[in-house]
């Protein structure tokens, strides 16, 4: 008999918005769309990139994906 309580697990999401995987995605669609000639376009990808190496997170809600943009 264990006294031991079962402890509490839950499963790893695939893709939580977090990490690496983020940051890298939205740097090589910086790059992809300067490259292409969309230099417009590219600079919100690039204030998410700046936004979350700053330590920021991906907001949830309208108002702080504004904030993130510049709008």
């Amino acid at each position: 008999m264990s006294n031991q309580r079962a402890g509490k697990t839950h499963s790893a999401s695939a893709n939580d918005n977090t990490g690496m995987g983020t940051m890298l995605f939205f740097k090589n669609a910086f790059q992809s769309l300067t490259e292409a000639g969309y230099e417009d376009e590219a600079f919100y990808f690039e204030q998410v990139v700046d936004h979350l190496r700053s330590g920021g997170s991906l907001p949830q809600d309208k108002r702080g994906v504004e904030k993130v943009l510049g709008l």
